[in-house]
């Protein structure tokens, strides 16, 4: 069999002991090279012994995951689910009603979902923690890291309500009151239970209401910030406990309820991977966030990632957007809110500034609200919303999301397979790479920034199946998402947790870690100490984390052929957060293997 090996792959006899390795103690047939070798068949039902795991957690039901080929083939077997790994831009899908079963969030994770984002405006804590639980073990079914992202209510702008319960006609040009009397309402007034609203309010000052069915402007203003007088500019119906936007006025309120801070507080306790952030306004509520996080969060917990939703006019003031942008981890277009308060000729262009701030600041950008939205009811979406989700992914998003179509509507795993359908098709696009080409990435004079640049042109100049990025907390492999490679970027960490909010990026697909990866010792009290972690010395680990990484690459069907190269960026030694100082070139069959590769005649 070895000899067949040799024919076939044209390698030399030292390298077939390491094919054959990775044949024998694989766990599934996506794991072995070649159906030539000897029992392939038989040694496939091993379990992997501890002494040779890779760095992947092992699924325990491989048959989900990958089908076996019955003709000879000298390439590996792809997982069902491979095509997963080959696309760049992540999709986010909000759970709900619709989706809150074991069978149906694996169905949308397999449909495409990278991560599942718990909405706690709606249902108790207690739910939300029954769906994490549920995500946690479709992860360790399917070896793969799965994000998740709590999103925080915010703040709440309503009017008061009404002594008629159908509310009131307003008429176009007629006056009409906001105050602070706890009366019911009528035709002429009714009750603004916000007074940080009428005191940021000024003359000339836009107020919306019900989503921007009514517009109201300010032409008065009582003593001591007592009411506030205005025309009405766009008539229609008021009725108890409308919203309220405020495009032109930065109030001061804090982005975070009572509720919001209950929810922050359980959310960390609970472990999710990201924090959504709602009525962000300035620089300023980041740092609230930050200090509330530092606050509560559980001794021994990993802290969640940050993520700011864009979702009003203020953020754009000045140089207030890099400031956010710079200040958390990663940024929502929140288009709901943004489109209300903003002129819906202005939401593609603030659209496409977001997201290249966000490119130029190494940050992963997510677009959201109303990208399915008739798919809610109906199996297909209409061309306007299916030209919208290739917009986005055309601009260079990250990660592009669901709401209301995965978690209430009646198709939300037709509206995960739309949207990768559609990742798809853009990304075999020749004007998509051209249009990601077209934005200049700033670059730091630093080692990191020289290596990660040009671990992106080894891949395309070699044709390389993958970078493969090894990272502490996930700095370096944002790095490398930034430069929006051809090929895909393989994480490998020794912490889930940085595995998890990895998964939100552009092209990165984290390996799921298992303890005593990475180089790092077997002993979870040190292995888990993210400041300090212990290493061990022997000087062949690096080799031992290498082939760890082509067994990754093989999992996820990256790599199918022995001669299939990796490129490798590490930094040693192995445990200094944003180190990366090594690049190297390796073929999938391990770094042992150069014979015949690569090599200058």
């Amino acid at each position: 069999s070895h000899t067949l090996i040799q024919k076939t792959m044209k390698i030399t006899p030292a390298c077939t002991n390491v094919i054959a390795l990775l044949a024998a103690y694989g766990c599934n047939p996506a794991t072995s090279f070649s159906h030539s070798i000897t029992n392939t068949r038989n040694l496939n039902a091993r379990r992997i012994p501890t002494t040779l795991a890779s760095t992947t957690a092992e699924s325990t039901k491989t048959d989900d995951v990958a089908t076996p080929i019955e003709e000879p083939t000298s390439v590996a077997v792809v997982p069902k689910v491979a095509q997963r790994w080959r696309k760049r831009t992540k999709q986010l899908a909000t759970l709900g009603p619709a989706s809150s079963t074991f069978e149906m969030i694996e169905t949308l994770f397999l449909a495409g979902a990278d991560i599942f984002r718990l909405n706690f405006s709606h249902g108790s804590q207690e739910q939300k923690k029954e769906l994490l639980t549920t995500i946690r073990e479709i992860e360790e079914k399917y070896s793969h890291p799965i994000a998740v992202l709590g999103d925080l209510q915010g703040p709440k702008l309503r009017v008061g309500e009404f002594s008629n319960p159908n509310g009131e006609k307003l008429e176009k040009g007629q006056i009409f009151r906001l105050d602070l009397d706890e009366a019911l309402g009528d035709a002429t007034r009714v009750m603004l239970p916000h007074p940080e609203i009428i005191a940021a309010s000024e003359i000339d000052h836009v107020l919306l209401v019900d989503d921007g069915k009514v517009k109201l402007t300010v032409v008065g203003k009582g003593e001591n910030d007592a009411y506030l007088e205005c025309r009405v500019d766009v008539p229609g119906k008021i009725s108890n406990r409308k919203g309220v936007n405020t495009p032109d006025s930065v109030l001061d309120i804090s982005p975070l309820t009572p509720k919001d801070r209950s929810d922050l507080e359980y959310m960390l306790g609970i472990g999710v991977d990201w924090i959504a952030l709602s009525f962000v306004q300035q620089p300023g509520d980041i740092d609230e966030i930050h200090a509330l996080i530092d606050q509560h969060l559980p001794e021994g917990m990993f802290r969640p990632a940050v993520m700011a939703k864009i979702e009003k006019p203020s953020c754009f003031v000045g140089d207030n957007l890099e400031k956010i942008v710079e200040k958390c981890e990663g940024i929502m277009v929140a288009r709901g809110d943004l489109g209300v308060e903003c002129a819906p000729e202005d939401v593609p262009l603030l659209q496409k500034q977001i997201i290249d701030t966000c490119r130029r600041l190494a940050k992963p950008v997510v677009v959201a609200t109303q990208m399915l939205e008739s798919m809610i009811e109906s199996p297909t979406p209409t061309r306007a919303e299916a030209s919208d989700v290739a917009t986005a992914i055309y601009d260079g998003a990250d990660a592009i999301m669901l709401s209301a179509e995965s978690a209430a509507g009646s198709f939300p795993e037709e509206s995960v397979a739309m949207q990768q359908r559609i990742i798809n098709r853009v990304e075999g696009d020749t004007h998509y790479r051209s249009y990601l080409d077209q934005l200049c990435m700033s670059k730091k004079n630093t080692a990191a920034d020289a290596i990660t640049s040009a671990a992106r042109q080894i891949a395309q100049t070699t044709n390389a199946k993958g970078i493969v990025c090894f990272t502490l907390e996930g700095s370096t492999v944002l790095r490398a998402s930034q430069e929006r490679p051809t090929v895909p970027i393989l994480a490998i960490t020794p912490f889930k947790e940085t595995a998890r909010q990895l998964a939100m990026s552009w092209g990165v697909y984290p390996d799921l870690p298992r303890s005593g990866a990475f180089g790092f010792t077997a002993d979870d009290d040190d292995f888990f100490n993210v400041s300090n972690p212990t290493v061990d010395e022997d000087d062949e680990d690096f080799d031992i984390v290498l082939k760890n990484a082509c067994r990754a690459a093989l999992r996820k069907g990256l790599v199918n052929d022995p001669n299939d190269l990796l490129v490798v960026t590490a930094g040693l030694p192995f445990g200094t957060p944003g180190a990366c100082n090594i690049i190297r070139v390796l073929p999938a069959a391990g770094p042992q293997c150069w014979d015949g590769i690569c090599r200058v005649d």
